[in-house]
This record gives C-alpha cells, structure tokens and sequence, in this order.
C-alpha cells in the first residue's frame, strides 16, 4: 500500500484527527453545541484467502478521496448509510412500527451484554425464508443479536450487503438459500449497481428482479462503534465481517474512493504505526483483531462470539487539556493543551 498524508492527521501513527475538534469538544462541554443524531450505517470487512509467503487473509481496503468532507483521505472499509426503504421489505414478523415501544430494546442494550439464545448463531441459519428474498438467520434473530427491533436489524444487514456491491462490486446473494452469484462485472449489472447507489431502485426491487435472495449467513456482525458526539457527521456504525465469494471480484465501484487495496491486516496496521496510512479508530482497531486469523472462514466463526456493546468516544477537561478517549482502546487517547489556544495532539 502507498502512504497517505492529510492535514487533518498531526499524530505520530496514521489516527484521524481533524483540527477542529479541541474547539467543538470545548463547545460541546459548554453547551453551544447539541449532539447531531447520528445515521445508521454498516461496513462490511471483506476477506479473501490469499496467497505468497506471509500467512493470513487479506482484507478489500479502499482510501477515501482527500476532498471528502468526512476522513478525507482516510482507509476505511466498503459501507455506508442505511436506505429507509430497507426497513419496510418483507412480511411475516414484526417490525418497528407494530413493536411497542416499551418492549423495543435500545440500540446495543443486549448485544454483547446478554446470552443469545440457546444454539449458536450460526446454527440458526436455516430459518430464512427464499421467498421472502432472504436468506439465513431471520430478522429476529438479528435482532436479537444486535438489540434492536426487527425493522432496524433488517435495514442494517441489507446496507452491509448493499453498500458491498455498490462500492465493491461485490453481492452476497443467490438464486436459493445455498448459492451465490458469480461474476457481477457485466453491463447489465452495473447499470443495477448505478440505480442502487443513485437511490433510483431500492435493495428488495433489486433483489426480486434478479430473482435473488440476500445471504444474511454470509455476514458476521463483528463491532459497532458510533461517531463521538462532537463531530458535526456521526454515524451508528456496524462493522461485519465477510469472506468474498468464488467467481467474484472485486473493484473500485465507489464515487468518494480514488484506490482501493487488498492488504494484510497486519501489514496494513504496521503503515498506520509507521504514520503512513491515515484511519480511523474503528479501522485501525479491527485490522489488529483480525491480524491473529488464518483464514477468512476463521474470522467469521469468531464473529459469532463477538462483544457488540457500541463503543463511544469520551471527552473531558483535565488541567488545561482537552483528553479524548475510547473505552476499551487505550491507543487512541488524545491529549490536546488548550492552556495558549492552540496546541495538538499529544
């Protein structure tokens, strides 16, 4: 992978880190400044098993254009927001608008906090229903996974799988419930692909014109981390993991991307220490967790046992210096002195 520099990074390592943060946390403390609500997204950590001397899969990275509002020059994953229209496909169980309110869990209530059920995720993925267009472990059961109503378990999974073959090329769906398309380079799926990410065809029109299903036992929900509250975009982000299917492959399909990579996690990792790859917290810290797998089927087996409490950044004033953390990822503390009204990272 080539290096990457931005402005927007003054740490030693690659961290993203926009200049104008100390002044919004300060804002944000002061009250001058109300959170932004942030938007349901997915992203979707694509491996493939590849070859050469270094052991271990490869993951689809692509850097985001410098003139990107949001981490601009940043390496992140394919992902994006999640289309409304995704959360009213379907019939058969119940949805947000039929669920009652009190019995709705918040999102990341349970998930990583409580038992799943009985069976092991993975045992359940017989419960889908082709007809429907889906496949794999029901909406309730994602539901139940990520602790939120069947509505927004639906909307997300479908932006992963979505947002993968928008930005990647790439589509975890088959004819049936066993099977996933091959190649999906020619005209005809591209011209699909454009009416998708121009939201001119929504995900399950798609889907039934095509005959399709949507592998949701592709997918291994892997983390989820939302935006820190002082950031004027923020996103409830939900990373999963996938291994790329036989016969596809992959490509540069994005608008906001101008390169996009296969790289080992570990090699990816170790130009983000040298300061050369710009990323992310999320993406930084899942590249180092998947660094220890040797397969792409290992790493999603180990999704199953994943903690999905949403991880949140914190800020706090402490003599003269604005500290910004990440529970649970003590690499990420930033210390910025605001004592002169200027100051960096420390």
């Amino acid at each position: 992978m080539s290096s990457s520099s931005s402005s927007e990074s003054s740490s030693a390592n690659g961290q993203w880190y926009p200049p104008e943060w100390p002044e919004r946390i300060r804002a944000l403390a002061a009250g001058e400044i109300t959170p932004v609500t942030p938007r349901l997204a997915a992203t979707v950590m694509l491996l493939r098993d590849g070859g050469g001397a270094a052991p271990g899969p490869e993951v689809h990275m692509l850097r985001r254009r410098t003139s990107m509002a949001f981490a601009g020059g940043a390496y992140a994953y394919p992902g994006g927001g999640v289309d409304p229209r995704d959360e009213h496909w379907g019939g058969g169980e119940q949805s947000a608008v039929d669920e009652p309110a009190e019995e709705r869990p918040a999102v990341g209530e349970s998930a990583g906090r409580q038992p799943y059920g009985e069976r092991p995720f993975a045992e359940r993925r017989s419960g889908g229903r082709p007809d429907d267009g889906w496949a794999g472990p029901s909406r309730r059961e994602w539901a139940e996974r990520f602790g939120t109503d069947e509505a927004t378990a639906q909307a997300i999974v479908c932006a992963a799988v979505r947002e993968t073959f928008e930005e990647a090329g790439v589509l975890l769906a088959g004819p049936d419930a066993t099977s996933v398309v091959g190649d999906t380079t020619g005209e005809d799926w591209e011209r699909d692909r454009a009416a998708l990410a121009d939201h001119e065809l929504s995900f399950a029109d798609f889907l039934d014109r095509r005959g399709l299903v949507l592998r949701s036992d592709l997918l291994g929900a892997w983390a989820h981390w939302i935006t820190p509250e002082f950031e004027k975009r923020r996103y409830d982000t939900w990373f999963f993991v996938a291994a790329l299917p036989d016969g596809q492959r992959t490509r540069n399909a994005s608008t906001e991307a101008d390169r996009t990579v296969w790289t080992r996690p570990a090699e990816a990792a170790e130009g983000y220490d040298r300061g050369e790859l710009l990323m992310m917290p999320p993406t930084i810290a899942t590249l180092r967790q998947l660094a220890s797998f040797r397969t792409a089927g290992e790493a999603l087996a180990a999704s199953e046992a994943r903690d999905l409490a949403p991880v949140l950044a914190r800020a706090r004033l402490e003599n003269g210096q604005v500290v910004l953390s990440w529970p649970g990822y003590d690499e990420f503390t930033k210390r910025v002195d605001t004592r002169d009204g200027e100051g960096g990272p420390a």
